[in-house]
């Protein structure tokens, strides 16, 4: 089987850029390298497996077996039974599928290490919940305690991210669902929940043939080992159905409703993590595939309305979402931030997203830039293109260095669905090296989320 030059140019680069993040933090070659002014102690904490956020730790679990059957069974059966399978049972199909394959390289770590007690550690949001018994005074002070080195600041991740955040992990914890248990099932549900989003989405924006093509990518890609479990997989899935319900609203029948949900959950999407500013990149890919620009309007005003009434209620709350996002970068720069050289992470955070969308999409990813396909059919293309940009804005933004294979989780799932794009009679062998990747990179590397 001979594979096209667009596909190994973008693999070559890919491989690349792996190979050469993965080697560079041993060569010492000054800045260029993932963490200075630090101790070994810290270097082995924060960069033993740079560009990667853990730590090296060849390892088999209880989810081994599992994930390497779902793997298998992906491969060998996925291509033909998403042709085959009722349309309405698809995207279902696809969020289970995703669901189990993330859990399954979750307990690879085991119970305990890799799915409950993911997020009960020091610097995680469950740990500032039993603070919070006033949640009217937490978002009227929530701004005041963002920067660090006073006795109420908050703990990491909370301050770096809006208090949408919180207020969800603090609501669970209302609703009696408390514990690293509970959250991380709310985030591997709906993290894994993007992959239905997307199918769905590339029905409304391309076709249904394309959707079928994107379903075993998106079910089995190796965003799964962050989804579960971090916040950021709950982020990528709101972030996604806010994508797909703006993209119904364009192109079917319920305007006005989907629109104003798609407003909603991406205003909500914002004040879960100031990255997803950047989804208006998606959003604006996909008002263009609009019949025409009034079209486009009468889809835009309803979502824009309900996504500033969200801004509205927090701000009624106490909370200003730029006040937050200014404060935010003054504790990043005065953080580890510092000491992370942007002339290492300004491209190996690039070989962060080869290793969590799979070498596989990569390859479609070559395929996407074809003004003839996006000329005829621009939909999904130009989403992922959209995807692709917002990447490269966070990156050059410098407040994304490291861990961006879960930070930038809400575009790289996104990313997963170019393998859509492949030539048919190679889809099998790229799906192939995505879950091979994904497998070989859980076993061998003790992820940090």
């Amino acid at each position: 089987m001979q594979i096209g030059r667009r596909e190994a140019a973008a693999v070559i680069i890919g491989l690349v850029l792996v190979v050469a993040a993965f080697v560079v933090p041993h060569l010492h070659l000054g800045i260029v390298t993932p963490l200075i002014k630090s101790t070994a102690a810290q270097i082995h904490s924060f960069a033993d497996t740079a560009p990667i956020f853990g730590w090296w730790n060849a390892h088999v679990g209880w989810g081994t077996v599992p994930a390497v059957v779902i793997a298998a069974a992906a491969v060998w059966w996925g291509p033909t039974l998403a042709q085959r399978v009722p349309w309405r049972a698809l995207p279902v199909t696809a969020w289970a599928v995703s669901g189990a394959w993330a859990f399954s390289l979750a307990m690879i770590d085991g119970w305990q290490r890799g799915f409950a007690g993911r997020l009960t550690a020091a610097h995680e949001y469950l740990n500032q919940v039993p603070t919070i018994t006033d949640i009217p005074e937490a978002l009227r002070t929530f701004s005041s305690r963002i920067p660090g080195h006073q006795p109420d600041s908050w703990i990491t991740h909370v301050s770096g991210h809006p208090p949408g955040a919180l207020l969800t992990f603090v609501w669970l914890d209302r609703l009696g669902l408390s514990g690293g248990a509970w959250a991380g099932l709310l985030c591997l549900l709906v993290g894994s929940s993007a992959a239905a989003a997307i199918v769905v989405a590339a029905r409304v924006l391309t076709d249904e043939a394309t959707a079928r093509r994107v379903a075993p990518f998106v079910a089995v890609a190796p965003t799964a080992i962050w989804i579960a479990v971090s916040a950021d997989g709950y982020y990528a899935g709101v972030a996604a159905w806010g994508i797909t319900l703006l993209a119904l609203a364009v192109h079917g029948r319920h305007r006005i409703l989907c629109s104003g949900a798609a407003g909603l959950l991406l205003g909500w999407g914002i004040f879960l993590n100031y990255g997803l500013v950047l989804m208006a990149l998606p959003a604006l890919a996909v008002l263009v595939t609009a019949p025409d620009w009034r079209a486009a309007l009468r889809v835009l005003v309803p979502a824009a309305v309900t996504a500033l009434a969200v801004v509205a209620v927090f701000l009624a709350a106490g909370f200003w979402w730029f006040d937050g996002y200014t404060l935010v970068q003054q504790r990043y720069w005065g953080g580890i931030a510092a000491n992370r050289p942007f002339q290492y992470w300004s491209w190996a955070n690039l070989a962060s997203v080869v290793c969590a969308i799979g070498l596989g999409s990569v390859a479609g990813i070559g395929r996407i830039f074809d003004a003839a396909a996006i000329r005829r059919q621009p939909g999904l293309r130009l989403v992922l293109i959209a995807a692709l940009v917002s990447i490269l804005f966070a990156d050059l933004s410098m407040l994304s260095k490291a861990e961006t294979e879960r930070i930038w989780l809400p575009f790289t799932v996104w990313l997963t669905a170019a393998g859509a794009f492949l030539p048919p009679r190679s889809a099998r062998l790229w799906l192939a090296v995505n879950v091979i990747g994904a497998l070989v990179l859980n076993h061998v590397i003790l992820t940090n989320w």
